[in-house]
Protein backbone atom coordinates (compact mmCIF):
# COMPACT_ATOMS: atom_id res chain seq x y z
CA UNK A 1 0.00 0.00 0.00
CA UNK A 2 2.65 2.72 0.97
CA UNK A 3 4.29 1.72 -2.81
CA UNK A 4 1.50 2.70 -4.15
CA UNK A 5 0.54 6.26 -2.40
CA UNK A 6 4.54 6.94 -3.41
CA UNK A 7 4.19 6.63 -6.65
CA UNK A 8 0.35 8.19 -6.76
CA UNK A 9 2.17 11.32 -5.44
CA UNK A 10 4.91 10.72 -7.94
CA UNK A 11 1.84 10.99 -10.26
CA UNK A 12 0.40 14.02 -8.75
CA UNK A 13 3.65 16.05 -8.33
CA UNK A 14 4.54 15.18 -12.40
CA UNK A 15 1.37 16.47 -13.31
CA UNK A 16 1.94 19.28 -11.40
CA UNK A 17 4.85 19.93 -13.08
CA UNK A 18 3.43 18.93 -16.49
CA UNK A 19 0.70 21.40 -16.00
CA UNK A 20 2.71 24.02 -15.41
CA UNK A 21 4.42 23.44 -18.57
CA UNK A 22 1.41 23.01 -20.51
CA UNK A 23 0.86 26.65 -19.02
CA UNK A 24 4.22 27.86 -20.07
CA UNK A 25 3.43 25.75 -23.25
CA UNK A 26 0.40 27.86 -23.76
CA UNK A 27 1.79 31.13 -22.54
CA UNK A 28 4.14 30.65 -25.70
CA UNK A 29 1.54 29.60 -28.20
CA UNK A 30 -0.88 32.89 -27.09
CA UNK A 31 2.15 34.83 -28.41
CA UNK A 32 2.92 32.46 -31.81
CA UNK A 33 4.86 35.15 -34.16
CA UNK A 34 3.67 33.71 -37.29
CA UNK A 35 0.20 33.96 -39.37
CA UNK A 36 0.23 31.32 -41.32
CA UNK A 37 -0.63 27.87 -40.85
CA UNK A 38 2.78 26.27 -41.63
CA UNK A 39 4.49 28.99 -39.64
CA UNK A 40 2.34 28.07 -36.41
CA UNK A 41 2.97 24.50 -36.99
CA UNK A 42 6.93 24.53 -37.27
CA UNK A 43 7.02 27.35 -34.07
CA UNK A 44 5.21 24.76 -32.15
CA UNK A 45 7.03 21.33 -33.74
CA UNK A 46 10.18 23.67 -32.33
CA UNK A 47 8.35 23.85 -29.41
CA UNK A 48 7.48 20.20 -28.79
CA UNK A 49 11.00 19.15 -29.90
CA UNK A 50 12.70 21.28 -27.59
CA UNK A 51 10.14 20.18 -24.68
CA UNK A 52 11.04 16.76 -25.29
CA UNK A 53 14.99 17.47 -25.57
CA UNK A 54 14.66 18.96 -22.09
CA UNK A 55 12.93 15.50 -20.60
CA UNK A 56 15.80 13.49 -22.25
CA UNK A 57 18.46 15.62 -20.75
CA UNK A 58 16.53 15.26 -17.39
CA UNK A 59 16.41 11.02 -17.93
CA UNK A 60 20.45 11.57 -18.33
CA UNK A 61 20.79 13.81 -15.42
CA UNK A 62 18.44 11.55 -13.38
CA UNK A 63 20.40 8.41 -14.51
CA UNK A 64 23.46 10.21 -13.26
CA UNK A 65 21.71 9.83 -9.70
CA UNK A 66 21.54 6.62 -8.03
CA UNK A 67 17.60 5.33 -7.11
CA UNK A 68 16.32 8.42 -8.89
CA UNK A 69 13.90 8.67 -11.82
CA UNK A 70 13.14 11.70 -14.32
CA UNK A 71 10.05 11.40 -12.76
CA UNK A 72 11.46 12.61 -9.49
CA UNK A 73 13.15 15.64 -10.80
CA UNK A 74 11.85 18.87 -11.18
CA UNK A 75 10.99 19.62 -14.60
CA UNK A 76 10.36 23.79 -13.61
CA UNK A 77 13.74 23.93 -12.53
CA UNK A 78 15.58 21.63 -14.86
CA UNK A 79 14.42 23.69 -17.96
CA UNK A 80 15.25 27.10 -16.11
CA UNK A 81 18.84 25.69 -15.73
CA UNK A 82 19.01 24.20 -18.75
CA UNK A 83 18.00 26.71 -20.92
CA UNK A 84 19.86 28.98 -19.20
CA UNK A 85 23.16 26.88 -19.74
CA UNK A 86 22.12 26.39 -23.23
CA UNK A 87 21.86 30.38 -23.70
CA UNK A 88 25.26 30.73 -22.51
CA UNK A 89 27.14 28.31 -24.78
CA UNK A 90 27.67 30.64 -27.53
CA UNK A 91 29.32 32.86 -25.40
CA UNK A 92 31.58 30.15 -24.12
CA UNK A 93 34.86 28.88 -25.99
CA UNK A 94 34.50 25.42 -27.85
CA UNK A 95 36.97 23.34 -25.50
CA UNK A 96 34.76 23.90 -22.48
CA UNK A 97 31.54 22.34 -23.76
CA UNK A 98 32.06 19.25 -23.31
CA UNK A 99 33.19 20.43 -19.33
CA UNK A 100 29.81 22.15 -19.04
CA UNK A 101 27.63 19.22 -20.71
CA UNK A 102 29.34 17.01 -17.48
CA UNK A 103 28.66 19.41 -15.29
CA UNK A 104 24.45 19.83 -16.09
CA UNK A 105 25.15 15.61 -14.67
CA UNK A 106 27.01 16.78 -11.36
CA UNK A 107 23.87 19.64 -10.71
CA UNK A 108 20.99 17.15 -10.58
CA UNK A 109 20.92 16.46 -7.40
CA UNK A 110 19.57 20.38 -7.39
CA UNK A 111 16.13 19.21 -9.11
CA UNK A 112 15.33 16.69 -6.80
CA UNK A 113 11.77 17.15 -5.68
CA UNK A 114 10.95 16.34 -2.20
CA UNK A 115 10.35 12.96 -0.76
CA UNK A 116 6.69 11.87 0.66
CA UNK A 117 5.82 13.29 3.98
CA UNK A 118 3.92 11.28 6.72
CA UNK A 119 0.75 12.14 7.44
CA UNK A 120 0.15 12.45 11.28
CA UNK A 121 -3.50 11.80 10.43
CA UNK A 122 -5.47 9.65 8.37
CA UNK A 123 -6.69 11.44 4.65
CA UNK A 124 -10.47 12.06 4.99
CA UNK A 125 -13.17 14.36 3.17
CA UNK A 126 -14.53 17.29 4.98
CA UNK A 127 -18.07 18.00 4.99
CA UNK A 128 -19.65 20.33 2.83
CA UNK A 129 -20.67 23.82 4.99
CA UNK A 130 -24.55 23.38 5.02
CA UNK A 131 -25.55 26.44 1.98
CA UNK A 132 -29.09 27.24 4.15
CA UNK A 133 -29.34 26.06 8.01
CA UNK A 134 -31.42 23.89 9.06
CA UNK A 135 -33.90 23.77 11.48
CA UNK A 136 -33.47 21.53 14.47
CA UNK A 137 -36.21 19.51 15.58
CA UNK A 138 -36.87 20.08 19.09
Amino acid sequence: MERINESSYEVATGADHTARACLELSQLAAGLRSKKAAGIRQELWGVLLAHNLLRSQMVKMAASLQGYTASQLSFHMASVYLIHELSCMPYTSPGTIPKRVAELDKQAEQFVLPSLWERSYPRCVKARPQRYSVKKSQ
